[in-house]
């Protein structure tokens, strides 16, 4: 019989376990890291993909490719069906996702010395808000991947569960815990009974109380940060020479500011469109940058940049978000205080979901004995402040940001698959 595996595919990184003896085991999925940088990168001549933090490095060592990163981002998007040049050649979006997909069965398989036809997937409370048929086609494209990648019997679960089972193993007495899933594309949370005893139970309806999520993540933060501080030294909101009551179109700006979408800014036409771009701006040498980057396939490097800014601003007042590798003298000085202006309306986003899922839930504030975090995002400050807010009496965990979700998908692939073979 195959070993049941549990896949944490995340929008920044990704993680993953199967069950071995009956206890779950997260696989080593790049190095020693039981996570692994959701990233891909097709050398121009299509030899040699790699991923993860390998293919971080291939791109901003300058070897001749495409990086793709925050590629889950498209499910549920038109941009699925759509194809985009990758070693060479014209490759479909599903095709991207399958690679990064069948990557980690492989490396979960060959730690489990067995074929793997058993997956339970992670998914986000909601792949797009407030569409429940866009949310469904999304889950949909997520299984027709997976099926092409060669797994059989697929199930799904709600990536905040999946840490709740995480965090249940290290519980001793019965607790009520809202559990924060803050990841790189979105925020979701549960609010679980959780104890020792119950965690020996394969059905657990009753005692999820309420979930709920809103789709903003790490990139979102990342979106934010740059077209405040970065995007307007590559023209966004620069003046039209001639018409100077006029911004610029600022599409092209917000597509440099988003991961997933990097990768579409990359060809002639919009070569030839920046060029128009440039000789009516008012301020065409900002132009010029962003016209260098696309030329070079640098966009990536800005995005990376900002991010790396980001997380210094976890635990310092300042950063320094460094581009002089990509226009010369280019570095822009910014603060934790303008950051958390800047996400501001995002954290208010969060932390009203928190209170819709309490209020779900039919309980009162101080009734959540536990908030327990995980993903990435919740290192930062004023997102774990969000989380907060309406738990005044809480006691908080954190886990293991990029491994609890998978972790929990393991346990309950165990528990999943065990009860269809019974």
């Amino acid at each position: 019989m195959s070993p049941a595996c549990g896949i944490d595919f995340g929008t920044s990184n990704s993680s993953a376990g199967f069950v071995q003896a009956g206890e779950p085991v997260l696989v080593k999925v790049e190095g020693d890291s039981t996570s692994i940088p959701s990233a891909i990168f097709y050398p121009a001549f299509g030899e040699g993909v790699c991923f993860g933090g390998r293919a971080i490095d291939s791109y901003v060592e300058g070897e001749n490719g495409r990086l793709f990163r925050a590629i889950k981002s498209i499910l549920g998007s038109s941009l699925i069906n759509e194809t985009t040049v990758a070693g060479g050649k014209r490759t479909k979006f599903t095709a991207i996702l399958g690679s990064f997909l069948g990557h980690i069965k492989k490396t979960t398989e060959e730690q489990a010395g067995a074929p793997i036809e058993q997956v339970v997937l992670g998914r986000p409370v909601f792949f797009v808000d407030g569409d429940a048929e866009a949310d469904r086609i999304a889950q949909d494209q997520l299984m027709q991947v997976a099926r092409a990648e060669g797994f059989k019997h697929i199930e799904f679960q709600y990536e905040p569960i999946a840490a709740a089972l995480d965090y249940e193993h290290g519980v001793k007495g019965e607790e009520i815990a809202l559990i924060a899933d803050i990841g790189g594309g979105t925020s979701d949370f549960s609010i679980v009974r959780v104890s020792a005893e119950r965690r020996k139970l394969a059905d657990r309806k009753q005692d999820i109380l309420a979930y709920a999520g809103v789709h903003v993540g790490g990139t979102d933060l990342d979106y934010k940060l740059s077209l405040k501080q970065v995007m307007p030294h590559f023209g966004y909101q620069t003046r039209q020479r001639k018409r100077p009551e006029l911004d610029l179109p600022n599409g092209y700006f917000h597509e440099l500011a988003l991961w997933h979408r990097i990768a579409f800014l990359y060809t002639q036409k919009v070569e030839a469109e920046l060029k128009h771009l440039r000789a009516i701006a008012e301020e065409p040498e900002r132009i010029e940058r962003f016209l260098r980057v696309v030329h070079e396939r640098a966009g990536h490097r800005v995005a990376g940049e900002t991010e790396k800014a980001k997380i210094l601003l976890s635990d310092k007042a300042g950063a320094t978000i460094d581009l002089a590798s990509i226009v010369e003298g280019l570095s822009i000085e910014t603060s934790q205080a303008l950051f958390e202006e800047t996400i501001r309306a995002e954290c208010a986003k969060i932390a009203a979901c928190v209170e819709d899922c309490i209020k779900n839930a039919g309980l009162r504030a101080d009734a959540i004995d536990a908030v327990f975090l995980t993903g990435g995002s919740t290192s930062t400050p004023a997102v774990e402040r969000a989380c907060l807010l309406h738990t005044p009496r809480a006691k908080i965990v954190r886990g293991n940001k990029f491994a609890s979700v998978g972790m929990g998908l393991t346990i309950d692939s165990g528990l999943k698959f065990a009860q269809s073979r019974g």
